[in-house]
């Protein structure tokens, strides 16, 4: 390897480095949003057959 070559991948390594430290990511990751919309789902089907069940057992004959 010449010299220019290590200098450009020692430039490229701090580069990249410093790219890393100076991110500021903002929101969440992929996988946490689909965890957070299924637990929304999985709420929204409980209230639904909870509303289902109150509605039969009130017009269920005592």
């Amino acid at each position: 390897m010449k010299l220019s070559q290590w200098i450009g991948a020692i430039v490229s390594v701090i580069v990249g480095l410093q790219d890393r430290q100076n991110r500021d990511e903002r929101g969440l990751s992929q996988s946490t949003e689909n965890a957070i919309l299924v637990a929304g789902a999985v709420v929204v089907a409980m209230a639904l057959v909870g509303a289902v069940i109150a509605y039969v057992n009130a017009r269920l004959p005592r």
